[in-house]
């Protein structure tokens, strides 16, 4: 009797749901998710081979001209890369799935007879809205906290081996702000062992009275305490009267806010941040005074926005691939492949106005989609229902 009742009441809540909204419940339903979600990884599988043999022929003689072993470059880089390549490749694999499938069941007219037989292009869509969302969700915990992790070791290996001469950013004459009123010098810092040379730590009374200053040779991080040890040290007191105390030591330990990674940036530390690691870090960024965060905020801001390219690709590949063409399958997937240039060539245009300020980093990373996701809705409103 209970069972009956609950039966009942799963049934009355599915009716009420609109039909468009609806879980893909059908055997036919079923059968588009599979068809689609085994297509996706086909494709996925296509292009991570493709990636990588592409990244060897171009990159080849870099690591081996550097010293490279093929067993660190095909047993270590290369499987750490493709999660990377996951990430980017996924809206394409997606997308040439639903077009692959969505132009079969429309050449063979199954999806004409469906239409005709009353139901809407709206309701065929319900599984692919699925898998898409799917992939949304997936592709979003993956860019966050999984695809970091494996970033950590390409992007040691590309600043070793590819690209070396430009892997730092800001290293000389680096000025960081440690509090309100305190400002940190270095004339230079070594990332590789954590230590920054003719140092300079001032503070501040007011907006242009000196109160105290620390002069140092070198500063060193200190892991196990984390905390920074200065050597050769000069203090320096200045009262009102402009005269001044002055006081030597050969070494002093120090707390400051600033760490060893706000001193040595490189291009690519957001990409091997998860992302509560990299809030954290532009957060001490912007306390310690760095500028040229351009770059890393849109690093940071496509961790949240590249994933919605899967749901959004799906909205424009169905009713594109759902209309009948001369060409068949050719044709489709030739607008399919200017479609995902057009869409990677928008976010690529964006970016650099991005890092250089012009447009908000946000603005710079949701840009492309957002217009994407217009161009959907236009084209699912004029595609035949």
């Amino acid at each position: 009797m209970v069972k009956t009742r609950l039966r009942l009441l799963r049934n009355e809540v599915i009716r009420s749901i609109p039909s468009f909204l609806r879980l893909p419940l059908t055997r036919f339903e079923r059968h588009i998710a599979a068809r689609l979600i085994k297509g996706f990884v086909l494709f996925v599988g296509a292009l991570i081979i493709f990636f990588i043999v592409l990244h060897w022929v171009e990159y080849s003689d870099d690591f081996l001209d550097r010293g490279a072993t093929l067993q660190e470059v095909f047993l270590v880089y290369y499987p750490n890369y493709i999660p990377e390549i996951v990430r980017l490749t996924s809206p394409l694999a997606l997308f040439l799935a639903c077009i692959y499938h969505t132009g079969k069941l429309a050449q063979e007219l199954q999806l004409t007879a469906l239409q005709t037989s009353g139901v809407s292009l709206y309701r065929l869509m319900v599984p692919y809205l699925g898998v898409g969302l799917l992939v949304t969700v997936a592709m979003f915990g993956f860019n966050g906290w999984i695809v970091p992790k494996a970033n950590e070791t390409v992007v040691a290996y590309d600043n070793k081996y590819l690209n070396p001469s430009s892997s730092t950013v800001d290293v000389s004459e680096v000025h960081r702000q440690n509090g309100p009123n305190t400002i940190i010098s270095v004339g230079y810092y070594d990332r590789r062992d954590n230590t920054g040379h003719r140092v300079s730590i001032q503070q501040f009374k007011n907006a242009t009275q000196l109160e105290y200053r620390v002069d140092a040779n070198r500063i060193v991080w200190v892991d196990s305490t984390e905390t920074w040890q200065l050597h050769s040290v000069t203090r320096r007191w200045f009262d009102d009267t402009g005269m001044t105390r002055e006081q030597e030591a050969g070494t002093a330990d120090t707390t400051l806010h600033v760490f060893p990674r706000d001193f040595a940036r490189t291009q690519r530390d957001v990409e091997a941040m998860t992302i509560p690691v990299a809030a954290e870090y532009l957060d001490a960024l912007r306390r310690s005074g760095a500028g040229h965060l351009g770059r890393p905020l849109v690093a940071y801001y496509t961790k949240y926005a590249y994933p919605f390219a899967n749901l959004i690709v799906v909205m424009i590949g169905v009713p594109l691939a759902a209309v009948r063409r001369r060409g068949g399958q050719a044709s489709r997937f030739a607008i399919g492949l200017l479609t995902a240039f057009v869409y990677l060539a928008l976010q690529k245009l964006a970016e650099p106005f991005g890092y250089a300020g012009t447009l908000p980093p946000a603005f710079a990373a949701w840009f492309p989609h957002v217009a994407f996701a217009a161009i959907a809705v236009i084209v699912l409103w004029r595609t035949r229902k």
